[in-house]
């Protein structure tokens, strides 16, 4: 089976997703292009305007948004593992076959299959209430009568380690560090269990990684270090977490119950590829991208839904405009993201011989609200043609550069292929994030519409240049 090495996971949870601290600024502002190279650029305002104007004005778009809100009210949530991932992955390769795109393969590879069965909490002192849960990924069960025990409110990894075993030892440790962002604050989700079972925790509840809940808690992956014992994790809501602290703070002993149950196995899934081949170097790639399944709260419209059919309506709406540029473009469905790219990695390993083949990388995995623009990473050269590109979208022109773009194409990025994230207006994305919130509502048909739009565009321009960009 392949994983992630955890230092890599650990990186990846910690970088993949960096809405809320990308940085958007005048990056490369000494470009100096090739006169010629920026006078091809500007040559593409028509085709660009074109493809824009079919799928907002001509109903393609209304179409594809059509197809997404059926795929996600049809499937819901798709965890890594199950049946029915699978099967709305038999739909997608239908669809593409639908609308004329054939070159469409899938690549199996073994996937983790981790499932909820039974969860609850009660705080049994100082007086009784339910507390909402929502355990993590891969997290093992309590034993069937549950766990109860006195839990200790901790802040941070700091506090936890200058903490005295004796006073952790036996207890339920939780963390209730304040959302910073996803990137500083989701190692309490990754590592809590593991930092806390080293000094003798024998359970961890974390505040859900989001700055805004209507008592609504949040999943997500997390991973046990090797040597240390497992103990059962889970999300609980901020305003149990700020209750709790509360609590401890007026020195009142709190003694909780945990009951989980869950299940974990693996299974075969897929990795699904939509090529549009191109007309001159076909052997060479612009992939776009986004992933299939997603955690098994809410129904995955926003996580990823969105990114991933916008990612897959890139070949087909080219193809439907009889756009064909001189590379290949590559759509790539990701399976089985949320437990750690195991999809993104699987592809990576069995394509390493062809790496060299691909120009650039596209993903979008961070919402599909306003878009404004890419978050980009490679080469300064590679970052000024991307810029250029850019100014044929204003006003979606902006460039981030946080260095991560995007969660599974890190793992391509490291490998020195330049690439980019759809930056959007996400301010609210953590709100729903790995919670029942991520549903159709959250997202606006307008905006998945000009995402959809721009992602299109964008992506014939890089595949039909005359020059290649340039690596690191």
């Amino acid at each position: 089976m392949v994983y992630l090495r955890k230092s890599i996971f650990v990186l990846v949870l910690f970088c993949g997703f960096v809405q809320s601290s990308v940085i958007i600024n005048r990056i490369d502002d000494d470009c100096e292009l090739d006169p010629k190279l920026v006078e091809e650029i500007a040559a593409y305002q028509n085709v660009t305007r074109h493809i824009m104007e079919e799928i907002r004005m001509r109903g393609l778009g209304e179409t594809m948004y059509k197809e997404y809100t059926e795929f996600i009210d049809k499937f819901g949530a798709r965890p890594s593992g199950t049946e029915n991932l699978e099967r709305s992955i038999d739909h997608m390769i239908n669809l593409t076959r639908q609308h004329g795109v054939n070159d469409v393969t899938t690549e199996e590879l073994q996937v983790p299959h981790w499932v909820r069965l039974h969860e609850s909490a009660r705080m049994l002192q100082p007086r009784t209430k339910n507390i909402a849960i929502l355990g993590f990924g891969t997290s093992v069960s309590t034993p069937s009568e549950g766990i109860t025990a006195e839990a200790i409110v901790i802040s941070s990894f700091k506090i936890l380690d200058a903490t005295n075993r004796k006073e952790i030892e036996g207890k339920i440790v939780v963390f209730d560090a304040p959302y910073v962002s996803y990137g500083d604050t989701v190692v309490y989700r990754s590592q809590g269990a593991s930092k806390a079972a080293q000094k003798g925790a024998v359970a961890t509840l974390v505040r859900s990684i989001t700055p805004f809940s209507i008592y609504s808690p949040h999943t997500g992956a997390q991973y046990y270090a090797d040597n240390v014992t497992k103990i059962p994790t889970a999300a609980i809501t901020l305003e149990d977490a700020d209750l709790l602290r509360r609590l401890q703070d007026e020195r009142e002993k709190i003694v909780l119950n945990i009951k989980m149950s869950n299940t974990f196995d693996t299974k075969t899934s897929r990795n699904t590829l939509v090529d549009l081949k191109g007309t001159e170097h076909p052997e060479k790639l612009v992939i776009v991208s986004g992933h299939i399944d997603s955690w098994d709260v809410g129904q995955g419209a926003m996580d990823d839904g969105g990114g991933m059919m916008i990612s897959w309506f890139v070949p087909v709406v080219l193809n439907a405009l009889k756009l064909k540029p001189k590379r290949t473009v590559r759509a790539i469905l990701w399976t089985s993201e949320e437990p750690g790219l195991v999809g993104a990695q699987a592809y990576l390993k069995q394509h390493t011989k062809e790496l060299s083949d691909i120009n650039f990388i596209m993903e979008s995995d961070e919402g599909t609200f306003r878009p404004l623009g890419l978050d980009v990473a490679g080469s300064k050269q590679a970052r000024c043609i991307v810029k250029e590109v850019l100014k044929q979208f204003a006003p979606i022109n902006k460039m981030g550069n946080s260095g991560y773009p995007g969660s599974d194409i890190v793992l391509f990025i490291n490998k020195g292929i330049p690439g980019a994230s759809l930056l959007n207006q996400n301010e609210r994305y953590f709100w729903f994030h790995h919670s029942e919130g991520d549903t159709m509502d959250v997202q606006n048909k307008t905006d998945v519409i000009e995402c959809a739009a721009f992602w299109a565009a964008f992506s014939y321009v890089i595949a039909d240049l005359s020059v290649d960009i340039p690596r690191q």
